[in-house]
Formats: structure tokens, sequence, C-alpha cells
């Protein structure tokens, strides 16, 4: 099983590549691989619960719903720490499934040979 990080750095400001995240995310999820959706930057607002209710790009579905979709096949959020923590976001804003994770977390998935992707 491969480790695969999608890193999304959009929130609502960009619907589409805040889903698109999510979508490759859930692909790899359904896959049976180790599958993280790593919220940085303005991606940090998804995680926030109720950010990604209205969220939805024309022709894709609608951001909760992959969210959703994501979690319940084994993929975990993680929410940057240094990207949530100007932004007054706590692990008791987040989702369901979404964590706080510091940069040390990340860099050791991706030193052990993760693979990454970014929105």
């Amino acid at each position: 099983m491969a480790t695969i990080i999608v890193n999304a750095t959009h929130g609502p400001e960009d619907p589409e590549r805040a889903t698109l995240a999510f979508i490759v995310g859930n692909v790899a999820a359904t896959a049976d691989q180790d599958a993280i959706v790593l919220l940085t930057i303005d991606g940090a607002w998804i995680g926030v619960r109720g950010r990604a209710d209205a969220v939805a790009h024309p022709g894709m579905p609608a951001l909760r719903d992959v969210m959703s979709q994501f979690v319940a096949a084994g993929g975990r959020i993680w929410a940057c720490g240094a990207c949530t923590k100007p932004r007054a976001i706590t692990q008791a804003d987040l989702v369901d499934g979404a964590t706080i994770v510091t940069a040390a977390q990340v860099v050791e998935l991706l030193a052990s040979g993760a693979a990454s992707l970014t929105f």
C-alpha cells in the first residue's frame, strides 16, 4: 500500500481546486491506498465544520459530499498546524475525520516515500 498525500491549498474561494483535492483523495482511498488530504494555506478553511457546505463547482459533486465519502472510505484529513494557528482554527472547529498535524508529521511521511500532489 502506498501513502498518497493530496495537498489542498485552496478553500471556498476556489471551489474547483478544493474539490479536486478530495476527488483524487477518494480515488486513492477507494483503491485501498493510505490517502491523506493535507489542508494548507487557505485550504485550512475547508476543514472547518460548515465551511464546505456551500462549496460546489459546476460539473462536480458538492465538496461536503466528496469530503464525507473520502472519510467513509478510510481517508484522513490533515490540517496544517502552521496554517490553522494564524487563522485561529482549533481542533474543536474541524469536521469529523480531520486532525491538526505538525510539519514534522508531514515531512516524516514524505521522507518515508509518500507521494504527493498539490491543488
